[in-house]
């Protein structure tokens, strides 16, 4: 990055927190603080719901899935839309018509309780760790371009947006959302095209999307249920955890809470269901046309630059040079089988096609060995070994434009800022609403609750940085680990929220237990079916959660009764 870069990020950093905490620089109740008064209309209902998702996390890690794995993991949101539909007949005019703060207090009322705290502990436990990655998401960017390591930058990252979350509360958030999404969108129209004009001149748009289909990374849909992406999961699964998510997720529901009425919040999640599809998959193809970009260029071996550059001053150094060495022979070869087979197809010669994309996978096959022997030295180096989070960023600092790249990194950052500002308002106005006051027999003052809520963000702030620093060497795609750990929690919850609208004759003694010992065999199946044996896709927990609560409670209902 050179000077305009910087003054470009930190220009664009400044404008977007600076404008959300100055929207609600006075919160005088706990409903201004955390429902913002119920003021906003659908478009910043719409726009917040999507900030909240597009965290960092997103913007690093989704290009990656697609420079990885292709478009596979575009199946993963096929049930939102018909969530959203769900959601805006049923959970929507039931929440406005109580006038909860969180999605929990409903349970009290239908049940009892313990179960409105222990659902409300199943979220904080949910969204405590997935905050932490997001915490670790913009740390990664931060590292690399201060060069500082990833606990330092976590607890920066976490200080900055904790201070911004305090502050301004839930209408700050919902403010700098909307900005955030102006931002992301141009700033990713933008990059798209940078990245297009980087391919080369006689490349055929569509003859570089078949070549990269013949590699398998345009394989949107699948019909194999053994895939661990796939048409079935991704509508059922998908349908399954997207209605946990949206309908009890007070991260979410936090955000449609603030619409000024039913018809707002409703069309601010149906403006989220059918935007989210097409924007996930412009950002995954972002990542695929970063993969068609180094069929022609030299391929980071590693795409980690602190790894690499901690690596080459280490006793490792030798070994990694000849990897290197390796790699640079290895992305001739493919460029000059990419090349054939860009002619192959102007010329529209089946046969050669064929013949040459068996080449251009056995090249792509001896490049991933290399990268494998790479991330081997990493972690014989006591690094991070894996690096899917760091290719889109790698591309960025190096390939795009200086000025644009001091827009794009702020904005990423941003993103991120308003997802983890979003979760700690919602941990915080849970851990108020439904553990405090439900325990407690003295009342509170607005004042005092708006300190109380002020207090538990910090402390949550604290707790998800350390959850950053713990997660930081895992190395996972984050995006996919993300929602595995929502799939852990999210089908049970839905599970009680199911019974509490549509099954009267449950009590709150049966829901308890079905609940409890639901989310232990969840828990269970999660070991052995998925990371064991690989022969469950994640999604599948969400409906098979939802059903063991429901089919659990019932078993108890029927011998109390």
């Amino acid at each position: 990055m050179n000077t305009l870069d910087w003054i470009l990020l930190f220009s664009t950093f400044a404008i977007i927190l600076l404008y959300g905490i100055y929207k609600n620089r006075k919160n005088q109740d706990l409903e201004a603080y955390l429902l913002g008064n119920q003021s906003l209309p659908w478009y910043h209902v719409g726009f917040s719901l999507m900030a909240t998702q597009a965290s960092a996390i997103t913007f690093l890690s989704g290009p990656g899935e697609g420079f990885a794995n292709g478009m596979a993991f575009v199946q993963f949101y096929l049930g939102l839309p018909l969530a959203m539909i769900v959601l805006s007949i049923t959970f929507v005019p039931i929440f406005h018509k109580l006038k909860v703060y969180t999605a929990y207090e409903y349970l009290q009322s239908r049940f009892d309780n313990r179960l409105r705290i222990f659902t409300a502990f199943l979220f904080l436990l949910s969204r405590g760790l997935a905050t932490g990655l997001a915490v670790y998401a913009p740390a990664i960017i931060v590292s690399t371009l201060f060069a500082w390591d990833l606990t330092s930058t976590n607890l920066v990252i976490g200080g900055i947006v904790l201070l911004f979350t305090t502050i301004g509360g839930t209408k700050a958030i919902s403010h700098t959302h909307f900005q955030q999404m102006m931002f992301m969108t141009v700033a990713l129209v933008v990059a798209f095209f940078f990245i297009v004009a980087l391919l080369p001149e006689d490349l055929n748009f569509i003859h570089g999307l078949k070549m990269a289909g013949k590699t398998g990374k345009m394989n949107v849909l699948s019909l194999d249920p053994q895939s661990k992406y796939n048409l079935w999961s991704g509508l059922v699964g998908g349908f399954f955890l997207q209605l946990s998510y949206f309908g009890t997720d007070q991260s979410q529901v936090g955000r449609y809470l603030t619409g000024k009425s039913v018809w707002e919040s409703r069309i601010g999640l149906m403006m989220n269901g059918f935007v989210k599809i097409p924007m996930q998959f412009f950002i995954i193809l972002i990542g695929v046309l970063v993969f068609i970009f180094y069929l022609y260029h030299d391929t980071p071996v590693f795409h980690n630059s602190v790894e690499v550059k901690r690596l080459q001053n280490s006793e490792y150094a030798g070994e990694y040079a000849a990897i290197e060495s390796s790699a640079v022979e290895n992305s001739l070869k493919k460029r000059a089988v990419a090349q054939a087979l860009q002619r192959a197809y102007q010329e529209k010669e089946e046969a050669q096609i064929e013949q040459l994309t068996s080449s251009l996978n056995a090249v792509l096959s001896q490049e991933n060995e290399l990268r494998s022997q790479a991330s081997a030295l990493v972690k014989m180096n006591n690094g991070n070994d894996k690096d899917i989070n760091f290719v889109f960023l790698n591309f960025v600092m190096n390939r795009l434009p200086h000025g644009f790249v001091g827009i794009l990194v702020a904005v990423i950052i941003c993103a991120s800022l308003g997802a983890i500002a979003s979760a700690l308002s919602a941990l915080a106005a849970t851990s108020v609403t439904d553990i405090l006051k439900v325990s407690k027999r003295k009342s509170w003052t607005d004042t005092q609750e708006v300190r109380v809520t002020q207090g538990l963000t910090m402390i949550w702030g604290v707790l998800v940085v350390l959850v950053a620093i713990a997660v930081q060497h895992t190395g996972a795609s984050m995006i996919e680990l993300v929602n595995v750990i929502g799939s852990w929690f999210y089908g049970v919850i839905l599970g009680v929220f199911l019974i509490a609208f549509y099954i009267k004759k449950i009590g709150g003694t049966a829901a308890f237990y079905g609940a409890l010992i639901a989310q232990i065999l969840v828990i269970v199946l999660w070991y052995y079916a998925v990371e064991k044996h690989q022969v469950l896709a994640f999604l599948w927990l969400n409906p098979i959660g939802a059903a063991l609560t429901i089919g659990i409670a019932a078993l108890f209902q029927r011998r109390v009764s």
